[in-house]
């Protein structure tokens, strides 16, 4: 029972070192070895799917109260790790769309391989050589490209409040922006219109809006 316990262990470290090579580092190997071992003992694995441990281990740390001195970014800097795998076994499909539609005019159609996230800690700089000592609020957009490769682009508070409501609702560029003029109490929507058409064409030409729905 020793030996397939150790071999059962063994498996679950192979999924967590790959998908938390940042984590693992930082914290350094005795650690983490301590750390996932506490995770192992403590959290009730209810999947039979190893690709979703990681996500469980991202749960273990914002939720378990662990005996254990950890950064308090810890967390964060996870769910941020966790999130290039979520995407990329995304099972997704692209709706009808038309890629050169207006955003503005017409309901926009999001990538829906996508993450719109936001964090306390500055996640994408974490590192053995960064580590924060304030919190800095950290959005980013998380998607799968037309290559099916995971990007990550940094994005700021409004653009993320923009694609939660695109991702709400089916809603146009237009209406959208309005919504969070009217959020913001802005003096002048129509300036902040001039400034959202190039957003949403830059998402665009990122490949985080794919064009307007069909």
């Amino acid at each position: 029972m020793a030996v397939y316990t150790e071999l059962l262990f063994n498996n679950i470290c192979g999924f967590v070192d790959t998908c938390f090579p940042v984590c693992r580092a930082i914290l350094g190997e005795v650690r983490w070895r301590r750390l996932i071992r506490r995770f192992y003992r403590d959290w009730p694995l209810d999947t039979p799917w190893f690709r979703e441990i990681p996500h469980q281990l991202v749960d273990y740390l914002t939720t378990a109260q662990i005996r254990q001195p950890l950064p308090a970014w810890l967390a964060d800097l996870a769910h941020y790790e966790w999130a290039e795998l979520a995407v990329d076994v995304m099972a997704t499909s692209s709706p009808a769309h038309d890629p050169d539609g207006d955003l503005l005019h017409h309901p926009v159609a999001l990538n829906p391989a996508l993450l719109n996230l936001a964090y306390t800690w500055p996640v994408h700089r974490i590192g053995p050589d960064y580590r924060p000592r304030k919190a800095q609020p950290t959005y980013l957009a998380v998607y799968r490209d037309a290559n099916d490769a995971v990007q990550f682009t940094q994005i700021n508070a409004v653009t993320g409040r923009l694609l939660d409501l695109l991702t709400a609702m089916p809603t146009s560029g237009d209406a959208a922006i309005r919504q969070i003029a009217a959020e913001l109490q802005h003096p002048a929507p129509e300036q902040l219109l001039g400034y959202g058409r190039a957003l949403l064409e830059d998402l665009r030409r990122q490949g985080i809006i794919l064009g307007t729905l069909a």
